[in-house]
């Protein structure tokens, strides 16, 4: 059996965070930051992860200066090259947050559904907060067999729902995923999820069709931020979402549970 993962202290959280490069000065380049908020402002609903933004957010300086409030990337309009930066200190609030939500679905015993577009890096985070739920006397949602959605299949891994094409887990911000599965609990007459756990257009659409949703979001990923902001989204937390070993999550995970009184449920 694998140690358990020692919970840190938020101060040992936020050096770890910025050691392993999951906050601080992360790997994305400022010009594709900047490149992905003018699309998102252009009106380039790939980049709006199945939030509906209307005309809103139509200055790529508005969405510039949402990310330097709710993400710490530079708000300097003329830095345009270089490495930008994620806010350790927000990338912990957002999991207090995120573990305000965690503790009232354990309290209530509500469903939840997990669900992420970046396998990669992200699955073991969801997949250990199922199962500290599931642990606590929460339904962990079931999605519906035969689920297809953008040339794939839309399946269950260790309780979380990924989009699968070619016997591999896919990268994907489509919302088209997520419709499925909800179109899906729909259409077999069962209720709709209490509470949405994801990331990227999963948590996009769930938030977007008025359920409860908290997620995870990369500073070039700006609309779940502006989700938040808009009050569409309960909780999107800043982070590099895919840092070179998914084990540097762990610390983190460990620390969501244990501030929403989950460890060892």
């Amino acid at each position: 059996m694998p140690k358990p993962i020692e919970t840190p202290s938020r101060a040992e959280l936020i050096d770890h965070l910025v050691r392993t490069r999951i906050a601080g000065q992360v790997a994305t380049p400022r010009e594709n930051n900047l490149s992905h908020y003018r699309k998102l402002a252009n009106g380039d609903r790939h980049y709006w992860l199945g939030l509906e933004l209307g005309d809103r957010w139509t200055d790529e300086q508005d969405v510039l200066a949402v990310m330097a409030e709710r993400c710490g990337v530079v708000d300097d309009p003329e830095f345009r090259y270089g490495q930008d930066t994620i806010d350790p200190e927000l990338t912990v609030a957002g999991l207090d947050r995120m573990a305000a939500r965690l503790r009232k679905a354990a309290l209530d015993r509500q469903s939840v559904l997990f669900a992420t577009g970046h396998p990669g890096g992200l699955l073991d985070v969801h997949r250990a907060t199922a199962a500290a739920l599931r642990a606590a006397g929460c339904e962990i949602v079931v999605i519906p067999r035969g689920l297809t959605a953008d040339e794939g299949s839309v399946w269950q891994f260790a309780d979380v729902a990924v989009l699968e094409r070619g016997a591999t887990l896919w990268h994907t911000h489509s919302p088209e995923p997520m419709a499925a599965i909800l179109d899906g609990l729909m259409a077999e007459n069962r209720p709709q999820p209490d509470l949405v756990v994801a990331d990227h257009g999963w948590a996009g659409c769930a938030a977007q069709r008025g359920l409860d949703a908290v997620g995870y979001a990369d500073c070039n990923d700006p609309a779940l931020f502006i989700g938040e902001a808009e009050g569409t989204l309960q909780v999107t937390i800043p982070l590099d979402d895919h840092v070179r070993d998914p084990r540097f999550y762990d610390p983190m995970v460990a620390y969501l549970l244990d501030a929403a009184g989950l460890q060892g449920a």
